[in-house]
């Protein structure tokens, strides 16, 4: 699924149909108990950061979503059905949190029964003009699904006579991309049951929610003297007591406050290409340590530090019970690239294998577990802690096969933020890039001059 914003995935005119949760579903969850099973620290930590950010007087949206075509106009009843049937499949998006405490300083989880949850539909109007459209779209998404409020989610259809397109948006804390990966096909899958009267057995999904408690549960035994929490207090040590930026000039002016970003997306390479890189890297680990590799040479060339360190993503989904459920199943470990051990892509695959080898484990502990046991004060100042470079391959995901006919994409809001955030996704089609980076001429620059030394090293892997 390519990976853009919502002012590049095609859309067109037609009526605008929405639905949220009903009135009568967000009163009902006012007067609810709390939920004994806590939030996630990473949910935790994004939340205490848009908070942090909100309260420095910057609203900085960080919703995702998808965008998805559906043939023909849609049978609204039918669709709302299917939207709320997929709603009640995960747990996470009826649970939200509320402040408690003193001084409202205590995250505490509440969750609704399945059987409490209702949509409300409500057609907007038509709408002739696509970047009108985009402009109110992003505006609703970025009012409602935001990390402040709940519920904290929207569903969304431009209906036409040749096709419907479904939008649909969530705050961050309940999503990842792999969750959003599986989307187009659930829905297409219980819309047409419900087209054609057909009742849908529910497919039981492990719950999210159970996963946050089982996580935090494992986090807390552990404390500061933890063989992970004295890697990465090493580790923040060498970055000079901070978690690692993208190690290139990026053009920030350190007295301008928090920057505007860009979105920088394009096809890498064609499948031929794609599968002969993922050849090239299959007996170091594969294109992911590729990736890393074509990185840590860039760095090399054009940065100024002599070891490249960065944050690698990985997913927490360690048993299969977790792989069809919606939710935040990401954690990060910590790698170090030695300019003097990548001296050229054969040796830089060999060192990022043996750094994934040695620290891909320390992605299982919450970093904000870490960082709250080394006592350091990272109140954050921007909603990325640190930058990434990503790789995902969607071709396994349920109907990954249709998402060109369908018009898929998954969505990012770009906004603000002084980090660079960068994912190489395999697609059928081939390699994709998409980044948000701080929207300087420079770090422009630089995010052009990096995709073309990816393309320039994935080349080299052709025979």
């Amino acid at each position: 699924m390519r990976m853009t914003d919502i002012q590049r995935c095609e859309v067109r005119p037609g009526r605008l149909v929405e639905w949220t949760l009903s009135p009568a579903t967000v009163a009902m969850a006012t007067d609810l108990p709390e939920d004994s099973r806590p939030p996630a620290y990473i949910q935790e930590s994004h939340i205490r950061t848009a908070r942090s950010v909100r309260e420095d007087g910057l609203f900085v949206p960080t919703w995702l979503g998808t965008a998805f075509d559906l043939p023909g106009r849609a049978d609204l009843d039918a669709l709302g059905e299917a939207l709320r049937g997929w709603t009640l499949r995960h747990e996470t998006l009826r649970s939200g949190f509320r402040w408690s405490g003193e001084p409202g300083d205590e995250m505490r989880r509440f969750t609704l029964d399945a059987d409490a949850v209702s949509l409300r539909r409500v057609e907007v109007g038509d709408f002739t003009d696509p970047e009108e459209l985009v402009r109110h779209l992003q505006d609703r998404f970025d009012v409602t699904a935001d990390a402040l409020r709940w519920p904290n989610l929207i569903y969304t259809a431009v209906v036409r006579d040749d096709s419907t397109s479904v939008y649909m948006a969530f705050d961050h804390s309940n999503v990842d991309a792999h969750s959003i990966h599986r989307i187009p096909a659930e829905i297409h899958e219980l819309y047409a049951a419900a087209v054609a009267g057909r009742a849908v057995e529910p497919t039981p999904v492990s719950s999210y929610v159970d996963f946050c408690e089982i996580e935090r549960t494992d986090a807390d035994r552990i404390d500061g003297s933890h063989d992970i929490v004295a890697r990465w207090r090493e580790f923040i040590g060498r970055c000079d007591g901070r978690l690692p930026s993208f190690p290139v000039d990026l053009g920030l002016d350190p007295d301008g406050g928090l920057p505007t970003q860009q979105l920088l997306r394009e096809n890498l390479t064609d499948p031929d290409a794609a599968a002969a890189f993922e050849a090239y890297c299959r007996p170091y680990g594969g294109s992911a340590v590729g990736i890393l590799a074509a990185t840590a040479l860039f760095v090399q060339e054009i940065g100024t530090e002599p070891v490249y360190r960065t944050v690698v993503p990985f997913h927490t989904r360690v048993r299969s019970r977790w792989s069809d459920s919606v939710g935040w199943y990401v954690g990060g470990a910590p790698i170090e690239i030695p300019a003097a051990e990548a001296r050229d892509f054969p040796s830089a695959l060999r060192t990022v294998r043996a750094a994934l080898h040695a620290n891909r484990h320390m992605a299982r502990m919450p970093l904000a577990r870490v960082l709250r046991l080394l006592g350091t004060d990272f109140r954050p100042t921007s909603p990325d802690l640190y930058s990434i470079v990503s790789y995902v391959d969607t071709r396994g995901a349920p109907g990954s096969e249709h998402w060109t006919e369908q018009r898929a994409y998954g969505l990012i809001r770009v906004s603000y933020g002084d980090q660079v955030c960068a994912w190489v996704i395999r697609l059928h089609e081939g390699l994709w890039f998409a980044s948000r980076y701080p929207d300087t001429d420079v770090a422009h620059k630089n995010m052009r001059l990096y995709v073309e030394r990816l393309r320039d090293v994935i080349a080299s892997t052709v025979s």
